[in-house]
């Protein structure tokens, strides 16, 4: 049928993208933090892309 074929482009350009991080980062949180009693909380939608911006954007982005 055509909708899987659809489905999976749509999901490769939500991944080129970085629409799908924070899926991403919850599924690498359940598998490799959720068990561990001091691991903090997950970090809330808002505070992902905060932390996710400051980092992309916070100093000297340059080659030269």
């Amino acid at each position: 049928m055509i909708w899987q074929p659809l489905k999976q482009v749509w999901q490769r350009i939500r991944e080129l993208s970085g629409d799908d991080a924070y899926e991403r980062y919850l599924a690498h949180y359940a598998e490799h933090h959720a068990q561990d009693a001091e691991a903090p909380a997950p970090l809330s939608r808002e505070q992902f892309f905060k932390q996710w911006q400051d980092s992309k954007w916070k100093g000297v982005k340059r080659c030269c």
